[in-house]
Order: structure tokens, then C-alpha cells, then sequence
């Protein structure tokens, strides 16, 4: 009777209109539900769920294995669903509704051959992209967030991103587009990554110029031991007697040079090309961003694997540039010294030398804060892609170094890329050259021992400056050039140099007997007199 009474009593009590008694098998049964949903779920948000099917094994899955969140010095792996699916259920059964729509796509077999998917690659990227930006790359942050980094621990370049990423409330994808597959967002149109078209007034397409053949050498001093007595500038003005420099007195500072392949003012301004792109545009100087991984950038670009499609097998990818400079109220004397590597013959050129004459040559430029972006990317100022040698070069024009400003337009994007076709009245050339928009230009040849003063405005100038002198050595395996210049000149294209203020300052080396895009070069560094700002301080001495 007890229990009959109990039991009545039960299904007497009500939980939102159901009897306890049906609201307990109502509870059981969801229970029961929930736990066979979530655990279907869950079975399809595993990598071997997503590799299931050939299309995705043997296309994204196989390109994924060769990136740094399959395997990596941590041992810590990202699967797909980790990059594909976010972890908070809502958002995750958003995602799971998504897919279904991919699920259809297997059944018809829209991706079911490499060549399929390869003519869809681009469209499913942008739609994977459009979503994780639309969603503030919330798979992203499955792993990732701004607060969790430690930016000391960062390189330059991707401590000088993130914080201009975080202050512009920009989302990971923004910058992160082909991180583990293979990369397509260079397809991308310039207006598509979120970077302005510069204008520019229609120039004709030309095909590539081929690399110019070198000129048959004439008679020059030995490579092995070249002439260690200075010879002077036949255009240059007497220096004056410079005081003998006790250089072990004078610091030294290490600049890496490195190899830049293909790369051009118009290539560092375009996203899909280079990621620094945003950060470039928005103020941020090249040394800001990549010293102390030049040496890495040059191996790429060196090898191939970047901006380079006629890469010089074995030529290697940095140079270390051991700089000192000193001053005496009226000289500057730098002192330059660097290895001289191994010979790497150029499969382009008949004999592998594309400067017979000359096994090295050094440069520098000068800049006094007037030439357009000069300041923050040295002498990719004057590199452009239209140049000789370089991809948009064009047929029957031997295109020189210029300065953006001497141009009506620049192409950025569009291809040909430059501004070669661009250029300004000569009245306007002129005016740009009176105000100082030019940079000054040295070069030491190993070949006759002798410098060239010139400067590059509309076009690269080799004389026309006060002048200067230099000696040059190899001695161990080691180039050492010894250069004296005046501090002040009043001759066009030359830059005084005077206290209290800084200068950019840029080197180049050809070794190896190179030419024209072949060469190392450094990023932008500031010189100055006396000056502790100064990357390059000229002490006096």
C-alpha cells in the first residue's frame, strides 16, 4: 500500500506540464541524445575524418605535412579541425551546418582529380578566407591570441606586425593567407588584400629584355692581387691629403648585405608579394622590420625559393660587411672589409662572368632626407621592376636606376610594373635636382682600382661629382677598400655632409665578377658625424 501510495503521489507531481515521472524519461532520453549527437559530432571533428577522402588526403592534407603546424620543435600539432572548426559548441555547429554544403560537393565530385581541385583552389580559398575574417579568425584563436605573445621573444618583423595588427583591429588572416597550404593569395587583385591601386597613366606592354651580354675585357690588374695604390677619379677634384687612420682605434660595425633577387620599390609595396607591405606603407622602415634576419632572406631569394626565377646555383646568400668610418673636419674615410667567396659561375653568361674586368665592386648611397621613401627603404628607392635585368624590363631599353619622384606615375600592381615611360619634363628634372632630390652615388671597381662619383635622379649618373679615392686589396681571402671622399662639395649630385644632422646610408657589393640585380645589399641605415644616433658614426680622428 505504501508504494502504490508513493507511485500515485508521483504521477501526481508535474515539472513544466509533464509528471515527474515523464519529465525523468524525458531527461534520460535527452541525456541519451545529447551524448549519441555530441559524440557524432565529435567523431567528424577528427583529421582522420577529414582525411577520410582522397580529395582531401592528397591534396590540402599532403600540403599541410610539409608546414610548421604539422610538425615542429615543440611537437605541438594543430589539426585540421583545430584551423577549421571553432571550439565553443555554437559556433561549432554553425561550422558543422557550413560543411554540409562541402559534404555536397564530395557527392557530385566537383574536387575528385588534382586538376579539379587545382581550378577551384582559388575560389574555395576565398571563401575559407571570407569566412575567417568575418568571424574575427576565431579558429585561429583556438590557439592564438595578441595577449598571449611575447612580443620580446618575437623577430623584428613579426613583433613590428602584430602591434600594428592589434592597434588597427586587423584578425589573423589578414596577413596569415597560404600559412599550410599552398599559397594562391598572390592571385589575389591589389583592392581584394586591402591595399589602395596606386593610379597610373596607361604604358604598353613590352616583353623582358634579355640580360646584356658583357663586354669583352680589356686588360686589367691581376683579381688575385689588385693594385693596392689609389687611383683617382679621371673626373674628380683633388681630395686633399687625409691623415693616416690607426683603424684598430675605430669601431666597427657589422652589416649583413644579402641577396634580393626580384625584389623592387613596386614589389615591396604589393601584399601578395611582400607580407611587410601594410607596415611599409603605413611608415615602418626595412631595418625596422629585418635586421638581424638578413641572412635568412638572402638564402631564400639566393636558392630560388623566393623572388628569384634565375637563381646562380651555390652563389650564396649574404655577404657580413665589416664598416668603420672616421673623419678629420674635412675627409670622410670609410674602411669596408669583407670575405670574398667562392666563384659561382653564371649559368646565363658565356664563362660564368658577367663583369670579366671588375671581380668586385662596392657602392654606397647617400640620401639628406629629400628623396621619397629613401629615408625608410634605402636603395630600393632607386630599384624598380621595369629596370634591365629585371622582370618588366623593356624590350630594346636599357632601363637605369630612378627615383619615384622623377616620375608622373608608378605602377605598382599592374604589370609592366614602374615607371620607366613616366618621366618628368626636363625643366621638372631639373627643379627636382636644384632642391637636392637625388642621391648621391659612389662605386669602387676592383678591375682598375678606381672610383666613380655620380649620383641617381631621372636616371643612374656614374660621374659628375667632386670625386674621390679609394685603394683596394684582397689579401687570406679578404677584401679590404679604404675610401676618401670631402665632407662638403658644391659639385651637382653631390651631398655635403655636415654635423648635427643624419644621412641615409645603403651598401652594395657585386662579387663574383656579378652585374646589375646580382648583388647584396643592406637595408637602410642612418649616418651621421660624431653622432650616437648614428647606426654608422664618423668619429673624428
Amino acid at each position: 500500500m505504501a508504494m502504490e501510495a508513493l507511485w500515485s503521489r508521483l504521477r501526481r507531481v508535474r515539472v513544466l506540464g509533464a509528471t515527474l515521472i515523464g519529465a525523468a524519461a524525458i531527461f534520460v532520453s535527452g541525456i541519451v541524445f545529447w551524448g549519441g549527437f555530441n559524440t557524432a559530432m565529435e567523431s567528424t571533428n577528427q583529421m582522420e575524418f577529414c582525411i577520410s577522402c582522397h580529395e582531401m588526403k592528397d591534396n590540402v592534407y599532403a600540403e599541410y605535412k610539409k608546414t610548421i603546424h604539422y610538425e615542429n620543435r615543440t611537437g605541438v600539432r594543430a589539426t585540421c579541425p583545430d584551423c577549421h572548426v571553432p571550439k565553443d559548441w555554437v559556433h561549432k555547429v554553425q561550422r558543422k551546418i557550413q560543411a554540409s554544403n562541402e559534404v555536397l560537393h564530395w557527392l557530385l565530385g566537383s574536387v575528385n582529380t588534382p586538376e579539379k581541385f587545382d581550378a577551384k583552389r582559388l575560389e574555395l580559398a576565398k571563401h575559407e578566407w571570407a569566412r575567417f575574417k568575418a568571424n574575427n579568425s576565431l579558429e585561429c584563436r583556438n590557439c592564438h591570441s595578441f595577449d598571449g605573445m611575447s612580443a620580446e621573444k618575437q623577430k623584428p618583423r613579426a613583433r613590428k606586425q602584430h602591434e600594428l595588427a592589434k592597434a588597427d583591429g586587423m584578425t589573423c588572416i589578414d596577413c596569415h593567407k597560404g600559412i599550410a597550404h599552398k599559397p594562391v593569395h598572390h592571385l589575389l587583385e591589389e583592392e581584394e588584400e586591402g591595399k589602395p591601386k596606386v593610379a597610373q597613366a596607361p604604358v604598353p606592354v613590352a616583353a623582358p629584355a634579355p640580360a646584356a651580354a658583357p663586354a669583352a675585357p680589356a686588360a686589367v690588374a691581376p683579381v688575385s692581387a689588385p693594385d693596392p695604390a689609389p687611383v683617382q677619379n679621371q673626373a674628380a677634384a683633388p681630395v686633399g691629403d687625409a691623415p693616416a687612420i690607426d683603424w684598430s682605434a675605430v669601431p666597427e660595425r657589422m652589416v649583413t648585405l644579402f641577396y634580393p633577387g626580384q625584389t623592387s620599390y613596386e614589389w615591396i609595396q604589393n601584399g601578395p608579394d611582400h607580407g611587410g607591405a601594410r607596415a611599409y606603407k603605413k611608415g615602418e622602415e626595412c631595418i625596422g622590420c629585418h635586421e638581424g634576419e638578413q641572412a635568412d632572406m638572402g638564402k631564400k631569394m639566393a636558392s630560388g625559393q623566393k623572388a628569384e626565377t634565375t637563381p646562380i646555383p651555390g652563389k650564396p646568400g649574404s655577404i657580413p660587411l665589416t664598416v668603420q668610418a672616421a673623419h678629420d673636419g674635412t675627409n670622410l674615410m670609410m674602411r669596408f672589409r669583407w670575405p670574398a667567396g667562392p666563384h659561382t659561375p653564371a649559368p646565363s653568361v658565356e664563362g660564368g662572368k658577367m663583369d670579366p674586368q671588375n671581380a668586385a665592386k662596392l657602392a654606397l648611397i647617400l640620401d639628406q632626407g629629400l628623396v621619397e621613401d629613401a629615408s625608410r627603404s634605402g636603395c630600393w628607392s632607386t630599384c624598380h621592376h621595369d629596370a634591365r635585368t629585371m622582370p618588366d624590363a623593356p624590350a630594346g631599353q636599357e632601363v637605369t636606376k630612378y627615383l619615384p619622384q622623377t616620375r608622373s606615375a608608378i605602377s605598382i600592381k599592374e604589370s609592366p610594373r614602374g615607371g620607366w615611360e613616366q618621366r618628368k619634363p626636363a625643366e621638372e628634372l631639373a627643379a627636382l635636382m636644384k632642391q637636392g632630390v637625388f642621391l648621391d652615388l659612389i662605386r669602387w671597381k676592383s678591375g682598375t682600382n678606381t672610383v666613380e662619383d655620380g649620383h641617381v635622379s631621372a636616371e643612374r649618373v656614374m660621374e659628375g661629382g667632386q670625386g674621390a679615392t679609394a685603394t683596394g686589396t684582397l689579401a687570406d681571402g679578404v677584401w679590404t677598400v679604404t675610401l676618401v671622399r670631402k665632407l662638403t662639395s658644391d659639385k651637382p649630385g653631390d651631398i655635403s655632409i655636415e654635423p648635427g644632422k643624419l644621412y641615409t646610408v645603403g651598401f652594395a657589393i657585386h662579387d663574383d665578377h656579378t652585374n646589375a640585380r646580382f648583388h647584396h645589399v643592406s637595408v637602410n641605415y642612418k649616418l651621421g658625424l660624431d653622432s650616437a644616433e648614428a647606426a654608422i658614426n664618423v668619429m673624428r680622428k
